[in-house]
């Protein structure tokens, strides 16, 4: 079940990429200014395929090695599908995206409506599967800003390492293993993305037909 996951997750991520390169509509090249703030790239492209729609690529890189002492080497790419109110690139929209991850990193936790990190690190590979919302404005001849907050269901395998380095081989699950296991896996609900990006307009050429 899981690698028929997996395997739709590159299909559609394949067709965003495809519909980008085939599509005739309005197109932007973005960047996320809040995620900048904290030092990870997260570049985007997004182009019209409806008068109403959108799909969107892109890619997230977290380069931080250690972060306030826990390990944040993350990267992203993901394809989402935008669904506008009113028409591509104005105003509110609904999101559906799917994307492939790899990863170094301590696991984020929520307790007490906090957000926490676990006090080791896991290096694995992931999927996730979310929806979003968001709301674009466009302003000036040729630029936008876009801020949206997105929710997932993120499906992961790793292994877990203590921090000096050590395999952790009693990872934690609901029901510990009868012989130690380095290998782990966990289904979670999070939040996958949340930004501020700033667009420009690369091209502009005739949109036809749509729903």
């Amino acid at each position: 079940m899981k690698n028929k996951l997996y395997k739709l997750g590159a299909c559609a991520l394949l067709f965003t990429l495809f519909g980008i390169q085939h599509t005739f509509a309005q197109g932007y090249v973005k960047l996320n200014g809040l995620y900048a703030l904290v030092g990870v790239v997260n570049p985007a492209v997004e182009f019209a395929i409806t008068p109403k729609s959108t799909l969107q690529s892109e890619i997230v890189v977290s380069p931080w090695k250690s972060f306030d002492g826990k390990h944040m080497t993350f990267a992203i790419f993901m394809g989402e599908y935008r669904r506008y109110f009113k028409e591509h690139n104005r105003g509110w929209y609904l999101g559906a995206n799917i994307g492939m991850m790899a990863f170094d990193m301590s696991k984020p936790y929520i307790e007490n409506w906090k957000l926490k990190f676990e006090n080791r690190y896991c290096k694995g590979y992931g999927m996730m599967i979310g929806l979003c919302v968001g709301y674009e404005y466009q302003f000036g001849e040729r630029w936008l800003l876009d801020a949206y907050f997105g929710w997932a269901w993120m499906d992961s395998h790793y292994n877990g390492y203590s921090f000096d380095g050590q395999i952790d081989m009693y990872p934690h699950r609901p029901v510990e293993p009868k012989y130690p296991d380095p290998f782990n896996g966990s289904s979670e609900w999070y939040p996958n993305k949340i930004g501020l990006s700033i667009g420009y307009r690369i091209f502009t050429p005739r949109l036809r037909g749509g729903f």
